[in-house]
């Protein structure tokens, strides 16, 4: 049966990986017949409190959705003629996207305005509940929106663990988070690196998304630097923005003598240039410190290629140990014997037979599934 949903949360204009999301997850509702909107913020956070260069997409809008940027994160008076302006929609599912305890202020208020019903029901959709960079008040903040849901959608089980402290009687659905399938078709790989003025050569490994402590791309430098790992003659690709303080990373590859062997391309990825990246790679490599799931996984699997996680969060539940990829221990030292056992035992043929196998468990079918069943 048709629905109307109501889909709060970042979308075009603004650019990143939730807004992507988001307007996936639109397509994939409107396929099935549903009327979608989007409530998107005007002022998602004041420049004071974004690291980087800008929080908007210079791609296309995208077609076919419905958005209306209209909430400012700060304004209590805007929160509260958003929420009455949803309410006047008497929407059947009402979807919103939680990442940080900064937007707990703004969407717990909008939630708040809107009257509970025999036909609207609402939807957490918890990316993280306890954030990877704590803040004091943060559980407060966190528990403000909490309260103000029905029910509950996370991605890792980490997660949904954790959410166990801020809940009451709502319900909480665990569902892997789907393929990130909107950045295009697989390219050749040759053709990849060719649009990457890469040596077609050479071999590649790929650490790509907003570079912040907690993704520990400083071990993936140090793991570059293992005897194991440089006698492959493999060359990073380090693919994203930097959020975290630049010095740090460019200092620690200078003092490892690695500028030969790793490739910075540290600039905001546009969606038409993230197809270039994974198919050029031949291995995807997210040596995080702290992790509940991970978006990168899924473009990985998306476009077939096999990865290196580390034993944190979410990500051992979507990577197989030695059959699509490898889960190790947040070290340096572990990272780098991956890598080398990937390339020295030539695993790329038998992990990517893997990797199309598991990627038929994150469909969008199976994660819309998990909400309708809230």
């Amino acid at each position: 049966m048709s629905q109307k949903i109501c889909i709060i949360g970042p979308a075009y204009p603004l650019r990143g990986g939730l807004a992507s999301f988001n307007e996936r997850l639109a397509y994939a509702y409107q396929a099935k017949g549903n009327k979608v909107k989007l409530y998107t913020f005007s002022l998602q956070y004041p420049s004071i409190f974004f690291p980087g260069k800008t929080q908007f997409s210079e791609d296309p809008a995208p077609k076919d959705l419905n958005i209306e940027v209209c909430i400012n994160s700060v304004n209590p008076l805007n929160w509260i003629s958003v929420g009455r302006k949803i309410n006047k929609e008497n929407f059947d599912l009402i979807i919103v996207r939680f990442w940080i305890p900064f937007m707990g202020p703004s969407l717990g208020t909008i939630l708040r305005q809107i009257n509970r019903n025999s036909k609207t029901k609402i939807v957490g959709l918890i990316d993280n509940i306890i954030p990877h960079e704590k803040r004091i008040g943060d559980t407060v903040l966190a528990q403000y929106f909490v309260n103000a849901v029905d029910g509950f959608v996370v991605m890792s089980r980490a997660v949904a663990q954790e959410m166990q402290q801020f809940i009451k009687q709502q319900k909480v659905n665990y569902v892997p988070h789907p393929i990130y399938d909107i950045y295009g078709d697989i390219l050749p790989q040759d053709q990849a690196k060719e649009k990457l003025q890469l040596n077609k050569a050479e071999r590649h490994i790929l650490f790509f998304g907003f570079i912040r402590a907690y993704k520990g791309l400083d071990l993936l430098i140090k793991a570059m630097s293992h005897e194991r790992v440089k006698a492959l003659g493999v060359k990073l690709i380090v693919a994203g923005e930097y959020y975290d303080q630049q010095e740090k990373y460019e200092s620690l590859i200078q003092k490892l003598d690695l500028a030969d062997k790793i490739i910075l391309h540290t600039q905001f990825i546009s969606n038409e240039e993230v197809g270039n990246y994974f198919s050029a790679t031949d291995l995807v490599v997210q040596p995080y410190k702290t992790a509940t799931q991970s978006g990168i996984s899924q473009i990985a699997y998306h476009f077939e290629k096999p990865m290196v996680v580390t034993n944190v969060g979410g990500l051992p539940e979507i990577v197989d140990h030695n059959k699509n990829g490898y889960v190790v221990p947040v070290q340096a030292e572990d990272i780098a014997k991956a890598i080398a056992d990937f390339f020295k035992l030539n695993k790329s043929s038998e992990f990517t037979k893997g990797v199309k196998e598991k990627k038929k468990e994150f469909s969008w079918s199976n994660f819309m599934n998990a909400i309708d069943k809230l």
